[in-house]
């Protein structure tokens, strides 16, 4: 009985498997382009065309969003916007709005695109790792 519970346990460790990162092409090119569009519509107005933020504001981009959500998983970066942006109308935006969106973050962060796209499902965003470099 114990070998059979330990066998089970370090199955279910080695299925689970690393993190993906955000650094394996974990969004695509036409995402993003639709999250620039949703971006310039929903969130250019307070965190600036470029990313970049402002008074209060935080930067969507470089070095002070890396230092922000380095170590953090994408389903993180997902429920802050999804539950606090716009921050004039908060929870408004939908699923897909939001992985758009972030498609596009990213990009403007200059992880690579690849040839899926960002799912909208939390349990496969939680296995995507933002960080500062690459692993």
């Amino acid at each position: 009985m114990v070998v059979i519970l330990a066998l089970g346990l370090s199955g279910g460790a080695l299925s689970a498997g690393p993190p993906r990162s955000v650094w394996k092409g974990v969004y695509t090119d036409t995402q993003s382009k639709r999250g620039k569009v949703e971006y310039d519509a929903v969130c250019a107005e307070c965190h600036g065309p470029t990313l970049t933020g402002g008074d209060n504001v935080p930067d969507l981009s470089g070095d002070a969003f890396l230092a922000n959500w380095d170590g953090l998983s994408a389903q993180d970066l997902f429920n802050r916007i999804r539950t606090t942006m716009p921050a004039s109308k908060p929870g408004t935006l939908s699923d897909s709005a939001t992985v758009e969106v972030m498609a596009y973050m990213f990009q403007v962060n200059r992880f690579p695109a690849g040839d899926t796209e960002l799912p909208e499902d939390p349990g496969t965003l939680r296995q995507i790792a933002i960080t500062k470099t690459a692993p």
